[in-house]
């Protein structure tokens, strides 16, 4: 579906997706140059390891609704929306 929707932006990790996800879509929101860089992987790693250090937020057994209300506190000028199939 990333491939059809320019909207929809495929995470290239299998750890910490979630918080990967959240960075991407904060950098194209603030037409960030890095984002592209994120986009594809690069560069986002220590982004990514200072986010959950200075949160807090663990997501070695991945995300739920508790760590998105996390996120959602810490970056309290955005709105987190989650969609479901």
């Amino acid at each position: 579906m990333a491939h059809v929707q320019r909207s929809i932006i495929e995470v290239k990790t299998e750890t910490d997706c979630l918080a990967h996800a959240l960075l991407i879509a904060i950098e194209r929101l603030t037409q960030d140059p890095i984002y592209k860089a994120y986009m594809q992987g690069w560069k986002i790693r220590p982004a990514v390891q200072h986010l959950l250090q200075s949160t807090g937020i663990n997501l070695q057994n991945c995300g739920g609704i508790p760590e998105i209300q996390q996120f959602q506190d810490h970056f309290s000028e955005y709105k987190i929306v989650v969609m479901g199939d």
